[in-house]
């Protein structure tokens, strides 16, 4: 039950809805419990066997984090902690990346594990990684002992659950103790419709029509005894999988707050036009927001950050890094775009280090943002390669195959025809080139959905704007021309809404 499927829209969704709007009067706790098994009804659409993982996971972790804010001053609540850590990033591990231990192991050695088919439960990247922050939270004391019901919904809430955001026991909680009794909203479902029909939009009519010209591009390169990519083509798949990526974990994030939102919650922004970014380190503040802040605070922190001088530093950067790609996926290339991106911040750190010290001013905005995006475009091509070693007929060799004949091809190694005679093409150059340019006017001239609903806060992580400062014509107010803005959205994504797929980030 996928977020752009008629399944969720007209029928999960609207179930859920009309029933936490019938439960408004009854006990917090029927309330919170109804939320709590549709959330587990919706996990157990995709796959019914892996509920007993998440449920475990939960159980498991409840009792931990209790055990561990109680004794958090003694040896035991230490002990507690290295359990649970050991667990949690055990049953990752297993389910993640244990296959490609096994097939690295084979492609050394000859001889490998025999482990059996591993299916990647859904989600489990995301859940384990807010389960970690509680119970570390715990140790330190900044974790409340919550009701079972309460951990359950922290956890499992359907709108974050299967591709995040990786939502904080602290940011959640509180909200849905203020929203009790209270129900639906009249102002928090036009907001919650508005934000999803954006959503929806940006998936359904801009990210796959993006992998339409990507995929046939990056399959071409990855096929054994396939012919070269011209020079056009490796641009073209380069920057359409840019988009692609872009407007699809954009328009997941839109609908994952929408959907919220529709019951008075705010989620944690996880998305704010990244590739208007000045900077790789400025990239990092605004994609996947709530991975960065995860990986900042509960291992770059840790590891010593910034204090113990410029060479940790630098180390503590590419390891954080390092573990980004891998948890994005259990292969090498994922592997290769974390280490390119651990690159990249060392020598932004570095250049900042240099600037200062030289009294140098900074790049000129549009140069820092073009810079920025090239480099950002580069490692998502190894990213996207990633797909032909996941899985257990995956090939790491397929994978850096493509990687490597695009990058290649993109600076000209296979000479520079830009694009092949009609008999040879995977994609026409009409149904390529306008779009990418479309597609690069949107993501750098228009609004992002949270400057376009800014007046009424759609997420947490935005600061309320001021009743005295500017009010901007487009900006959403929820109006009748506002409401039919809305309706165009949903009619211009129900044209394109003839096949389902899945979001990139779901397979992670």
């Amino acid at each position: 039950m996928i977020f752009n499927s008629y399944l969720y829209l007209l029928l999960f969704l609207p179930v859920v809805v009309l029933g936490f709007q019938a439960l408004r009067t009854a006990p917090f706790r029927v309330s919170i419990g109804f939320l709590v098994l549709m959330s587990f009804i919706y996990y157990a659409w995709w796959r019914p066997e892996d509920l007993w993982v998440i449920g475990a996971s939960c159980l498991v972790n409840f009792f931990l984090g209790r055990g561990i804010a109680r004794g958090r001053a003694k040896p035991s609540g230490y002990g507690l902690l290295v359990v649970g850590l050991v667990i949690n990033l055990g049953l990752l591990g297993w389910f993640k990346y244990a296959g490609l231990f096994d097939k690295t192991l084979l492609a050394l050695t000859g001889s490998g594990l025999g482990l059996p088919d591993i299916v990647l439960p859904l989600g489990i990247s995301f859940f384990t990684f807010q389960q970690v922050a509680y119970l570390v939270d715990s140790w330190r004391g900044e974790a409340e002992e919550y009701h079972i019901t309460d951990y359950l919904l922290f956890v499992t809430f359907f709108p974050q659950l299967i591709a995040g955001p990786i939502v904080h026991h602290k940011e959640m909680l509180p909200q849905f103790q203020q929203q009790k009794g209270r129900g639906l909203e009249a102002i928090n479902l036009s907001i919650g419709v508005t934000i999803i029909a954006i959503g929806l939009f940006k998936k359904v009519v801009l990210a796959d029509n993006f992998a339409r010209v990507a995929g046939p591009i990056f399959d071409l390169a990855a096929a054994e005894g396939a012919r070269d990519l011209t020079i056009g083509e490796a641009w073209a798949g380069t920057l359409a999988y840019t988009l692609q990526i872009y407007f699809d974990f954009s328009g997941y994030s839109d609908i994952a707050i929408g959907s919220a939102r529709l019951f008075g919650i705010r989620l944690p922004l996880n998305f704010a036009s990244p590739y208007k970014a000045t900077s790789v380190v400025d990239f990092w503040r605004r994609w996947h927001m709530t991975l960065s802040r995860f990986l900042r605070d509960y291992l770059y922190i840790p590891l010593g950050g910034s204090r113990c001088g410029k060479t940790r530093r630098y180390i503590n950067l590419m390891l954080t890094m390092l573990l980004g790609g891998f948890w994005h996926g259990a292969g090498w290339t994922f592997i290769l775009w974390g280490l390119l991106h651990g690159s990249y911040l060392c020598a932004n750190h570095a250049w900042f280090h240099v600037r200062k010290k030289l009294d140098w001013k900074p790049m000129p905005k549009p140069i820092a943002i073009g810079l920025t995006f090239f480099a950002v475009a580069l490692a998502w091509i190894p990213f996207r390669s990633g797909n032909y070693e996941l899985g257990p007929e995956g090939s790491t060799t397929a994978a850096l195959s493509s990687t490597w004949s695009i990058l290649e091809t993109m600076f000209g190694a296979q000479g520079f025809t830009f694009w092949p005679p009609d008999a040879a093409v995977v994609v026409k150059d009409s149904k390529a080139i306008r779009p990418i340019l479309a597609g690069l006017i949107v993501v750098f001239l228009l609004p992002s959905t949270q400057e376009f609903m800014r007046r009424y806060t759609p997420a947490i992580g935005l600061r309320k704007p001021s009743k005295d400062g500017p009010r901007r014509s487009w900006q959403w107010r929820p109006t009748v021309p506002w409401a039919l803005f809305s309706l165009a959205m949903l009619y211009l994504v129900g044209r394109e809404f003839d096949q389902l797929s899945e979001f990139i980030y779901f397979q992670f």
